[in-house]
């Protein structure tokens, strides 16, 4: 019973080092506020507000209603140039799209010809480009479409293809956005925050007054782990209810109380990291390298930037034992598919079996390191 008093009132004591740092309390509140919704809304998967120049050389009413089919929210405004425009347009970023449509464009299309229709691209924003592209060339031929048949009727297929959507109708990116960048917070800073922590004791030679009172290397560790722990899920809840549903209006299918607990789990999993990488380091400028080739691959890996099966073969079996990746699988199933305990249990159990083989080795570490230095 003393040894979990201990453990208790070592985490009070760490709350109080936490909330006593600004720039800390700060960086907790800006990664689950203003960082969540910035990632959350900059990356698009559809094309928004793209900035669009017409060449109009043919002056017909076919150009002009491929002129008129371009427009907000997809495009901006249509801005009218000279062909000898373009290359300066395109040079100083003027554009992102420039659709150059010859002379006698429509007589050719009345006489069944096949003109050609330039567009110019500005491939430097990849993804909003290649969207964009593809909208284009969908419009221009629907509008060309249209001007042959007289009506916006589309030729019978033999075979009727029918699409549904599951689980996000609408195809809203920024669902997806919102909760990968909630999970990357997690990492980074429950990482860094219990990383911090023990380097700072160490720094400050605090440890050493730690390890001349009646407490084990168990005990200061695990006081860490849930202290810096029971802050980032503090956070997170206030997140997930006032960003992410509220703010971002993402929609919450399964149960918040085993998102909750899921989140916990993950959190014993990424403090252990954050105590093993620690243990390693001896400054916290080592500490903050050895972040950088560590954060990244938990990032980029989880399955939240590509999925598990587009990363390269020989990757794909070393992310399995990456912490996030089955938190991915797992945030993402009870979000947005609504998944129960009898569904994700596996993911919850592999955390749990990672969580405890880091903190061990940590412990081992951590224990390894007192005994040098005394």
């Amino acid at each position: 019973m003393k040894g979990w008093l201990n453990i208790f009132w070592l985490g009070i004591k760490e709350l109080r080092s936490v909330f006593s740092d600004a720039v800390m309390v700060l960086l907790i509140i800006y990664s689950f506020s203003l960082a969540i919704y910035a990632q959350a809304v900059s990356i698009s998967e559809s094309v928004n507000n793209a900035s669009i120049a017409i060449i109009d050389e043919d002056q017909s009413t076919l150009s002009r209603a491929i002129a008129n089919a371009l427009y907000p929210p997809y495009f901006k405004q249509p801005v009218l140039i000279t062909p000898t425009e373009v290359d300066d347009a395109m040079d100083q970023d003027k554009y992102m799209f420039v659709v150059s449509i010859p002379p006698q464009f429509e007589k050719d299309i009345r006489q069944h010809r096949q003109p050609a229709i330039q567009i110019d691209i500005d491939a430097t924003a990849v993804t909003q480009a290649s969207l964009g592209n593809s909208y284009i060339q969908n419009i221009i031929n629907t509008e060309i479409n249209y001007f042959i048949n007289r009506s916006d009727t589309t030729p019978t297929s033999a075979v009727n293809l029918v699409q549904r959507r599951a689980f996000n109708p609408n195809g809203v990116g920024m669902w997806f956005g919102a909760i990968n960048a909630l999970i990357n917070q997690i990492s980074m800073i429950t990482i860094i925050l219990t990383g911090a922590a023990l380097l700072r004791e160490r720094e400050h030679g605090t440890i050493e007054h730690l390890l001349v009172m009646p407490i084990n290397a168990f005990q200061i560790v695990i006081a860490k782990v849930w202290a810096n722990g029971l802050i980032i899920l503090i956070a997170f809840s206030l997140c997930m209810l006032l960003i992410v549903e509220n703010y971002l209006d993402v929609p919450i299918a399964g149960s918040r109380l085993l998102l909750v607990a899921g989140t916990s789990i993950y959190l014993f999993a990424a403090a252990a990291i954050g105590i093993f990488l620690a243990t390693i380091a001896r400054t916290m400028s080592q500490f903050a390298l050895l972040l950088m080739m560590v954060i990244i691959p938990i990032m980029m890996l989880s399955g939240g930037m590509s999925p598990i099966e587009s990363q390269p073969q020989i990757i794909q079996p070393a992310t399995w034992f990456l912490p996030s990746r089955h938190y991915m699988a797992f945030s993402q199933a009870v979000v947005f598919r609504g998944a129960g305990l009898s569904i994700i249990w596996p993911q919850l159990l592999i955390m749990t079996g990672l969580g405890s083989t880091f903190f061990i080795a940590s412990l081992a570490l951590f224990r390894r390191s007192i005994s040098a230095n005394q």
